[in-house]
């Protein structure tokens, strides 16, 4: 029987056996109803992305704890909340200052050169925090070592950076693991304070404090030992700093608005619970808001984008997240219920992911060649300062007028659609400066004397 070749693969083979006419088929087989990949699939079928991955999600996870264990170990040692705060409070601090210069390091050296002795810095101040809290050393140095902690890197930062420079020029692609990072934070974020509140209370004080630095150090090593998958260095960026981009500051005031509506939502919770006598219920409560939205950003990431491009999607999701914040307002002013109040914030938080998703592709679109993790470090930076802003507006506003506690959260998401509807109506030819210019139809030949050779595509991030 005559073998098959190379080029007659692709064509059945003909032969006659007595009097029946076979047709032999040697192209591969695929099995009936078989489907096509995913787009997670495929995402993680690329060589070295589930071990940066892995190593990742293993370094994030700390994020959510730190603070909790923090509060939880001092006020339960010292006796002070109002101190437990006051050292968190510095160390939130701290890290909106140190944080875009350890981006901008990563950014120029290399993440494994910076993010590695970064971090071990930073876990020798929650250690030497551990023990000054257990040996009974004076108050300043409690403030002294959480300040040392300042220097973590921002991971989800470099693990987006990561993504970016894999899938460079694939739109699509991009959405996906964007979605699937928001994901990610979500998650740690929902499973972080639960994991250190039970360290601390089954075990010690410091028992959270310590599984967190442990758990930091032990991703970032096994993350930064992925080599192949790192962003390659650009030692003197040509681009300008991203502070100084077109586009990038209306996203920095969004940020700072959507962080508020995080921060006021967490305080107006726990107090609406505490007033209630289900103190400890409102860690699950808040749970369930970091659930609706972790679903979110995976569904959002399954689907393709819209036509209309990330500019233009901000201020859809923006207005989705202020219309779906109304249902905590109207559930604890008409029920006063915290089971409805726990719905509530489970469909509202489903706003959560997209949003942030879209304000991330955004920042990397801004960003200059060669800065993208000092970028999005800025990005991160004004979240935490909404999320302080936050915080203690919704504090004021207990102590004030709890009744309507969380009209804040409502006014936050409000604000964050003004700034995106201000910045896309002003962002028009002759207003371009404001939020950063549009290449969609200025990308042919004619134009490459001002943006570069025109090979991405239009959901790439934008010319500087």
């Amino acid at each position: 029987m005559p073998q098959p070749t190379s080029r007659s693969r692709d064509t059945p083979l003909f032969t006659v056996t007595a009097d029946s006419l076979v047709a032999v088929d040697f192209g591969p087989r695929t099995r009936r109803g078989s489907r096509a990949k995913g787009p997670y699939r495929r995402l993680f079928a690329l060589p070295g992305t589930r071990a940066f991955t892995a190593g990742n999600l293993i370094a994030r996870l700390p994020m959510g704890m730190f603070s909790v264990s923090a509060v939880v170990m001092i006020a339960g040692t010292r006796g002070s909340y109002a101190l437990a705060g006051a050292v968190t409070a510095t160390g939130l601090a701290a890290t909106a200052v140190v944080a875009p210069w350890t981006a901008r390091l990563v950014d120029r050296y290399g993440q494994a050169r910076v993010a590695l002795p970064a971090t071990v810095f930073a876990v020798l101040g929650s250690l030497a925090l551990l023990l000054c809290v257990r040996h009974g050393a004076p108050d300043w140095t409690l403030f002294a070592s959480y300040a040392a902690t300042a220097t973590t890197p921002n991971t989800g930062g470099m693990s987006r950076a990561r993504w970016a420079h894999l899938l460079r020029g694939n739109a699509d692609a991009l959405h996906t693991a964007n979605s699937f990072e928001q994901a990610a934070d979500e998650l740690c974020f929902m499973l972080g304070p639960v994991l250190a509140a039970f360290l601390c209370g089954a075990f010690f004080p410091e028992a959270g404090t310590l599984v967190g630095a442990v758990l930091l150090l032990t991703g970032v090593l096994l993350f930064t030992a992925q080599r192949s998958t790192e962003p390659p260095v650009e030692r003197r960026p040509s681009g300008r700093a991203p502070f100084r981009t077109p586009g990038m500051r209306p996203l920095l005031l969004v940020c700072l608005a959507t962080g508020a509506v995080f921060g006021s939502t967490e305080v107006v919770t726990l107090a609406f619970a505490d007033a209630r006598g289900h103190h400890s219920a409102a860690g699950a409560v808040l749970a369930l808001q970091a659930a609706g939205s972790c679903v979110a950003g995976l569904v959002y990431g399954a689907i393709r984008p819209a036509a209309a491009s990330a500019r233009s999607r901000l201020p859809w999701c923006l207005a989705a997240m202020a219309a779906l914040m109304t249902l905590p307002l109207l559930a604890a002013g008409l029920t006063g219920s915290l089971l409805v109040l726990a719905g509530a914030l489970l469909v509202a938080g489903m706003a959560t992911a997209p949003t942030m998703v879209t304000t991330m592709t955004l920042v990397q679109r801004y960003t200059p060649e060669g800065r993208l993790n000092e970028g999005m470090t800025l990005a991160v930076t004004g979240l935490l300062g909404g999320i302080a802003c936050g915080s203690a507006a919704g504090g004021w506003t207990v102590e004030h007028a709890s009744a309507v506690a969380y009209l804040v959260p409502v006014a936050a998401a409000a604000t964050a659609l003004l700034v995106s509807l201000a910045a896309l109506a002003l962002s028009g030819p002759s207003h371009r400066f404001l939020f950063g210019p549009s290449h969609r139809f200025l990308s042919g030949p004619s134009h490459r004397f001002l943006f570069g050779p025109s090979n991405r595509s239009t959901e790439s991030r934008a010319p500087h």
